[in-house]
């Protein structure tokens, strides 16, 4: 997870941070304690995480949480999928994974990042005019309204499994 998580980045980010901080020795373990801490520390059992695979091989991440601000609604925090995956599907998988259906969600995307940005409004999510700059890179904030209809139950495991091809 963690080496996806910095491939990512990098693919995602070259060119808007600089190479070295993309590049630095210690990303992958810092990604590392990241995600075990996501994965095992009772703070954040809430959180739904989801593994994109395929043919055996690690290819995208996510990760969502309860919003502790605004009751009901979630914060996607991680959706990354290796560039070589982009179009194939997995990212909507990951999202639908870790999103419980039917409940708001906010998110920052990277801007400019058209190719995520088209891909969130394809998803439902919409600017809300929220703007912020961090590490150098400017980011916006987008939202998705409650869809009406469908169902808002859901179940809070660290790791949920989704039912999803190719997501774990």
């Amino acid at each position: 997870m963690a080496a996806v998580h910095v491939r990512s980045w990098q693919e995602t980010y070259r060119g808007q941070v600089p190479d070295e901080t993309l590049d630095a020795a210690d990303a992958v373990p810092a990604r590392e304690r990241f995600w075990r801490g996501a994965l095992t520390d009772p703070r954040w059992a809430a959180n739904r995480i989801a593994v994109g695979r395929v043919d055996d091989e690690t290819v995208g991440i996510a990760m969502a949480a309860p919003d502790a601000d605004v009751p009901g609604r979630w914060w996607l925090h991680v959706l990354y999928v290796l560039a070589a995956h982009h179009g194939t599907g997995i990212a909507h998988e990951l999202l639908a994974a870790v999103l419980p259906e039917g409940l708001p969600a906010v998110l920052r995307v990277a801007d400019p990042n058209p190719r995520a940005q088209a891909f969130y409004r394809r998803s439902g999510f919409v600017p809300n005019g929220a703007v912020r700059e961090t590490d150098g890179v400017r980011e916006i904030e987008m939202e998705r309204p409650p869809i009406a209809g469908r169902s808002t139950s859901v179940s809070l495991r660290v790791g949920a499994q989704a039912h999803a091809r190719g997501v774990q």
